[in-house]
């Protein structure tokens, strides 16, 4: 699993697939994020097409994550979920597949009741990872795991899982740094995948922008680098996967271009200092779950 990732949440339908081909032919990338909840995974998949159908890369050569989203957690439409994903991504195998969240909701998505709380649904996550392990048996995916799973979630996935969760994938930034799930996620053996590694998914309520924090800044000019670059290396050094968004070509390769220097023990200390517990992503602000108290 390459530890740069091209993600997709946010990415217009109409740009998406654009940004994954000049990814994948111009810049190096072998590794893309995807969900059918984003709206573009049909567009994605024309771009895997053309890439794939024209010989410059072979299928194999790309890890390709997707997602099971929450109204398709019942026994008997993980399967088909994941079949729909593959036509639209025009694609034969899957290398991951994720539980997105750990709520099953009903069909048509978020329901909510007169209190304007969200509906939820009565199945339980181990017949979820039941289903998607036989996926794995299938030949549908390669390897499956979860998103935005705590440490209660994961104890129970683990205490009945015939195939363990390869992945855990979180939001992680240094306004975010969950330091203690991380530590916890990589003794399972999980590799950890941050998402919105940069903290700048577009949410107008952010007081500020880590791009622009004066540490992140001092240590870029040290490194002759960009403040984005800096804060994508720091996951790296966590050993976390980073998966930064972008459908700008010149963002796209910068983004990638990050194996070259090293954040000193100073640096990454530094960083560390940044932490405010600002989670982006957020089940309260839209269902009122205080999913992650």
């Amino acid at each position: 699993m390459p530890m740069v990732g091209l993600g997709t949440w946010k990415s217009a339908p109409s740009e998406a697939g654009q940004a994954v081909g000049y990814a994948l032919t111009k810049c190096g990338y072998r590794h893309i994020d995807c969900a059918p909840i984003y709206g573009n995974e049909r567009e994605i998949g024309e771009a895997f097409g053309s890439v794939f159908g024209g010989g410059s890369l072979r299928r194999e050569d790309v890890f390709i994550t997707s997602k099971l989203w929450d109204t398709e957690h019942a026994r008997g439409d993980v399967r088909a979920a994941c079949e729909a994903t593959l036509h639209d991504l025009q694609l034969d195998y899957l290398d991951l597949y994720l539980v997105h969240w750990g709520i099953a909701e009903p069909k048509g998505g978020h329901t909510y009741d007169e209190n304007g709380h969200l509906v939820v649904e009565k199945v339980s996550i181990r017949e979820t990872w039941e289903a998607m392990e036989e996926l794995v048996d299938a030949g549908l995916v390669k390897a499956i795991g979860v998103a935005n799973f705590t440490a209660p979630l994961l104890l129970d996935l683990f205490s009945y899982a015939r195939i363990q969760p390869a992945v855990n994938q979180i939001e992680l930034h240094p306004y975010l740094q969950q330091t203690r799930l991380l530590d916890f996620c990589q003794r399972l053996g999980m590799v950890v995948t941050a998402y919105s590694p940069l903290a700048r998914p577009g949410y107008e309520e952010m007081s500020a922008r880590l791009v622009d924090e004066k540490i992140i800044r001092s240590i870029a000019r040290a490194h002759g680098k960009t403040p984005a670059q800096v804060l994508l290396r720091w996951g790296i050094q966590r050993n976390t996967v980073v998966i930064p968004k972008s459908t700008h070509p010149e963002r796209i390769k910068e983004n990638i271009d990050v194996f070259d220097f090293e954040l000193s023990e100073g640096d990454m200390h530094a960083i560390a200092g940044l932490e405010r517990g600002l989670r982006i992503v957020d089940p309260y602000q839209w269902g009122q779950v205080p999913y992650f108290d």
